[in-house]
């Protein structure tokens, strides 16, 4: 017995579009924008136009300084919009999040391990670091749905305490890591992953996690029937010949590996896998074959525009862009709560 596909609303292809305009715009602004202002109109003749236009003072602060920053917002944005939304339907419940579960926690306390007691650099550490904080990733979302499940079911409520309580441990484990780091230099990347941040974004960097975008939301996609059979329940979707079990363990590996990569080139940065699967769920429905691509540009644009928040709200000084989402994802989670709070009333 199948399931049809889900079909894909006729205003998808609209809504990516005005999605695409408005990274495209916003990518500028994150260009043009910052202690020194650039017009517009000379930062697109700089990124636009051949090798003669990339000389010069603007042209090193536009190439070198902002549009990496740029890149890797719009990357880690797109990624943690798509892990959310993963999150949201393996757990079935839309308060999930790579922050709330203690995802982005998890990796942080890898990386920083790695960082302070570790090869934080060279080779090793290129290597070390993605792959301490996949696997602090992969142990905090486990560690979070064994806690949360009991027999068959899991509630919201059961799942917020033991993400709380999970992050919780993994932020007393990176403060006691914070204590014992022996130079300032360790200290402030610690501080570095705990609040989130793109300043130190590089050329040289943004291959391992664009990769990582589009390796796992290109697998992520081709699984978007079997996302939308998790929707009808576990017994429903065991009716319709989806292995549960297996399947969601997979998926939390690929789900954990993005994690990973993505806080290891930002540290850990909240609430975005939270808003934005929400907002494109309520533009372009739950199917996900429509969702996730609607929800990766969402969450490219979302960060980029909070980075530029972060860069110029308080200049010249910089705040951490993991402050700035959680100002916004503060109040949007208690409005999540409560309203989730309300409906599982009503239907009790």
């Amino acid at each position: 017995m199948s399931r049809p596909r889900t079909p894909i609303a006729p205003r998808t292809p609209v809504v990516l579009a005005l999605l695409t305009a408005a990274l495209l715009a916003s990518a500028v602004a994150g260009l043009a924008l910052g202690p020194v202002r650039i017009a517009p109109g000379q930062v697109l003749d700089i990124v636009l136009g051949g090798p003669g236009q990339r000389t010069g003072a603007f042209a090193s602060i536009v190439w070198d300084v902002r549009m990496p920053r740029v890149l890797l917002g719009a990357v880690v944005g797109a990624g943690l919009a798509v892990a959310g939304t993963v999150l949201q339907a393996l757990v079935r419940n839309q308060l999930a999040d790579p922050f709330l579960l203690g995802a982005s926690s998890g990796a942080s306390l890898g990386a920083v391990l790695v960082i302070v007691f570790g090869a934080g650099a060279g080779a090793a550490g290129a290597l070390g670091v993605p792959a301490a904080a996949f696997a602090g990733s992969m142990g905090a979302l486990v560690a979070v749905y064994a806690m949360a499940r009991r027999g068959a079911t899991m509630t919201t409520g059961r799942l917020i305490l033991a993400g709380v309580a999970v992050q919780y441990i993994l932020s007393a484990l990176t403060s006691l890591v914070l204590v014992l780091a022996a130079h300032p230099d360790q200290i402030r990347s610690v501080l570095f992953w705990t609040l989130g941040g793109l300043g130190g974004a590089r050329w040289d960097e943004l291959a391992l996690p664009a990769a990582a975008l589009l390796v796992g939301t290109a697998l992520l996609t081709a699984l978007a029937r079997p996302l939308d059979l998790l929707l009808a329940g576990e017994e429903g979707a065991r009716t319709l010949g989806l292995d549960t079990g297996r399947f969601r363990a997979a998926v939390f590996v690929l789900t954990s590996l993005v994690i990973g990569v993505l806080v290891a080139c930002s540290g850990a940065i909240g609430f975005v896998g939270l808003m934005v699967p929400h907002a494109a769920r309520m533009v372009v429905g739950a199917g996900h074959r429509a969702l996730l691509p609607v929800a990766a540009l969402g969450g490219a644009v979302f960060l980029t525009l909070a980075d530029l928040v972060a860069r110029t709200a308080a200049a010249p000084e910089e705040i951490p862009v993991g402050v700035v989402t959680a100002l916004a994802g503060g109040p949007f989670f208690l409005w999540m709560l409560r309203r989730s709070t309300r409906v599982e009333g009503v239907a009790g």
